[in-house]
């Protein structure tokens, strides 16, 4: 870390953040729901809880539920995304060149999702992405968001510490989990929650997309650069 490059490592979330998926998932979910029968919860709910591992999401919207309602939904769920619902989910607009664009600056690039390991692996694989990260942690391999752990173990893995660490994402989840490990996190609205949500969480800034994270970054260098 120098004065010109407050941080090295810079840590995606996925859904929301990276591709914009969350319509998707929320019919997933929808569709989930009324084929197993459950209480049928309004959209917002289910948004609020993207993000999180499949265990924890679905403590949270079904606080009762048993071990069998959890394996039910988590197939029912994985099956929907993966292979039935047809809901774009494309990448949002530019997502390669900004990572290209961040390799070529210098920067290291790593992924924490809410998402399943054969779920992110489908996604790398499909748009391209795997080679631009230099590792990724996903829900079901380590304590789900906000619990710092998958935070950590990146850091870990990598040799980086909490404060040459950005934790780029677009829920409150992430942004707690960011604050959990002792990094330092920037929010993105267009995903699950809005500005008047993130807010609360002390991002260092709130960008409407991740395409404005170079010139952020950019304004960062300089004011360091000043202060020094």
């Amino acid at each position: 870390m120098t004065t010109e490059n407050p941080y090295q490592l810079l840590v995606f979330d996925w859904d929301g953040t990276l591709m914009d998926s969350v319509a998707r998932i929320v019919a997933c979910m929808q569709s989930t729901i009324e084929v197993l029968g459950a209480t049928p919860l309004p959209a917002q709910r289910l948004r609020d809880v993207i993000g999180l591992g499949m265990r924890e999401a679905i403590l949270q919207l079904y606080p009762d539920a048993d071990e069998a309602l959890f394996q039910a939904f988590t197939q029912a769920y994985r099956e929907r995304f993966l292979f039935i619902d047809d809901t774009p989910a494309p990448l949002f607009a530019g997502v390669p060149e900004l990572l290209d664009d961040l390799l070529d600056q210098g920067y290291w690039c790593a992924v924490a999702t809410g998402k399943s390991r054969v779920g992110l692996d489908r996604v790398l694989d499909e748009t391209g992405l795997g080679p631009r990260f230099l590792t990724t942690r996903c829900a079901d391999e380590t304590l789900s968001k906000p619990h710092p752990q998958m935070l950590q173990t990146i850091m870990d893995e990598l040799g980086i510490m909490p404060e040459q660490t950005l934790m780029i994402g677009d829920s409150t989840h992430d942004l707690l989990m960011a604050r959990n490990a002792g990094t330092d996190a920037l929010g993105v609205t267009s995903g699950v929650h809005s500005a008047r949500e993130l807010q609360p969480h002390a991002p260092k800034g709130l960008l409407d997309g991740v395409a404005q994270l170079p010139d952020w970054l950019g304004c960062r260098r300089h004011a360091w650069s000043s202060s020094g």
